[in-house]
């Protein structure tokens, strides 16, 4: 889901935030940065866009559907009334 040029461009933006006095731990940083990113995506539990696309369009049917069922229900229950 995550491309590793998306997660090494964030980790060297982060490292590119260290103080220039601390340029030599940059590199070690940057790695340690990466790492954690990527564990940090790992934990959360993400769709990719075509499968939210998919259930949206999943959902969106079902609504339809069930609009449409709601309403052949209320013309049943008015074209015989409970007594």
């Amino acid at each position: 889901m995550w491309d590793s040029q998306t997660i090494d461009s964030i980790a060297q933006r982060l490292g590119e935030l260290l103080p220039d006095d601390l340029k030599r731990a940059r590199a070690e940083f940057t790695a340690n940065a990466r790492e954690v990113i990527e564990a940090g995506l790992a934990r959360i539990n993400l769709v990719t866009r075509e499968e939210f696309d998919a259930q949206r369009a999943v959902l969106q049917r079902t609504r339809s559907q069930l609009a449409e069922l709601e309403h052949r229900l209320a013309e049943l229950e008015n074209a015989h009334p409970r007594d």
